[in-house]
């Protein structure tokens, strides 16, 4: 009998091995997250990068953060933070400026207009749980962080 995720990716033949069912159930599961998040971000003009790098850069506050801890920071690794920092400044949700005590390193901030972006998103944003985890109790979404952090480390 095939199992659900079996199923969903019409799949005929059985697994190679519990982990690769494992580890196609996570890459499925993350797309739909992501889907789910997009279609939440997509009419206001931000992709999920974007957000991510505007969350970051509100947590830094008015102290700022720079390019590459950005970088380190993001969910998802991607070398082209230069290039989405291009995009959000030319959108006004981001200002960079040189480090005055550091002229190699470029400090990032949360424009006025990024913060009432984001102010805007949040609700929608943290519905985001309710609405993919909700069907969990807390018990097993402490396992399920639990288990994600021992695949992680």
């Amino acid at each position: 009998m095939a199992g659900k995720l079996q199923s969903e990716l019409k799949q005929t033949k059985p697994f190679g091995s519990k982990g690769q069912e494992a580890i196609l159930g996570l890459w499925r599961t993350a797309d739909r997250l992501r889907r789910v998040a997009a279609r939440k971000l997509e009419p206001h003009g931000v992709t999920l990068q974007q957000y991510n790098i505007l969350r970051i850069l509100r947590g830094a506050g008015k102290d700022g953060i720079a390019t590459l801890a950005i970088g380190e920071r993001l969910i998802e690794e991607t070398p082209g933070i230069t290039r989405l920092l291009d995009r959000l400044e030319a959108k006004q949700w981001v200002l960079r400026e040189r480090c005055p005590r550091d002229r190699r390193q470029v400090l990032c901030y949360l424009t006025p207009k990024g913060r009432d972006l984001l102010a805007g998103l949040d609700s929608s944003m943290s519905r985001l749980d309710q609405q993919t985890l909700s069907m969990l109790t807390d018990a097993e979404l402490d396992s399920l962080i639990a288990i994600l952090d021992k695949i992680r480390g």
